[in-house]
């Protein structure tokens, strides 16, 4: 039997159980999560700033904060949707101390971004409509922002979702269709309400 088959028989560790033996100070741990989830950062934070050098130290700023924050991780959530949030918050707070506006450029998730429109301040807008997103995705049902999260902003694939996710490939299709029409409507509601 071979070290590949042997590697293969064991149980992989749960992101939750890295996780808290990390908080308890296991840096092993800690290094199995940033290899599983270092390429997910990094790709969000490329997409997000559009600058692969940037996108590298912003990379390892959220690890950094990782480290920092990773007891208070409760498992309430996906440990990737939980990364996912502490991510673009660094890419915010990043923006926001550089006064940078950057465009977001996810293939289909622009579409929330565009939505709301005519503040009457154009340099308010790319932050504005950030935090717009971000407050409006935090208010999706857990499916819908799942699916909404994996597709538009991870990059996956229908077919892989619904195998990660154990439900059929339409489902994560209608999931995201439903996500998009509610981003739609929540953040239009934010726009009237400013």
């Amino acid at each position: 039997m071979g070290a590949a088959e042997v590697e293969s028989d064991r149980p992989q560790t749960t992101d939750l159980e890295l996780a808290r033996a990390a908080a308890a100070g296991d840096t092993d741990a800690f290094e199995q999560l940033y290899r599983r989830h270092f390429r997910r950062v990094y790709a969000l934070c490329f997409r997000m700033l559009g600058n692969p050098t940037e996108a590298e130290d912003l990379t390892q700023d959220v690890f950094t904060h990782l480290f920092n924050k990773i007891g208070s991780f409760r498992g309430e959530s996906a440990f990737t949707t939980w990364l996912h949030r502490l991510t673009v918050n660094q890419v915010l707070m990043y923006f926001r101390r550089k006064s940078a506006r950057p465009e977001f450029t996810t293939e289909e998730g622009e579409t929330p971004v565009q939505i709301v429109t005519g503040t009457g301040n154009p340099n308010r807008m790319p932050i504005v409509d950030r935090i717009a997103l971000e407050r409006a995705i935090s208010q999706l049902p857990r499916g819908y922002r799942t699916v909404f999260v994996l597709h538009d902003i991870e990059g996956y694939e229908h077919y892989e979702i619904a195998d990660m996710l154990g439900i059929a490939e339409g489902t994560s299709k209608s999931q995201l269709h439903k996500a998009r029409l509610k981003l739609r409507q929540l953040i239009r509601q934010e726009a009237a309400s400013n």
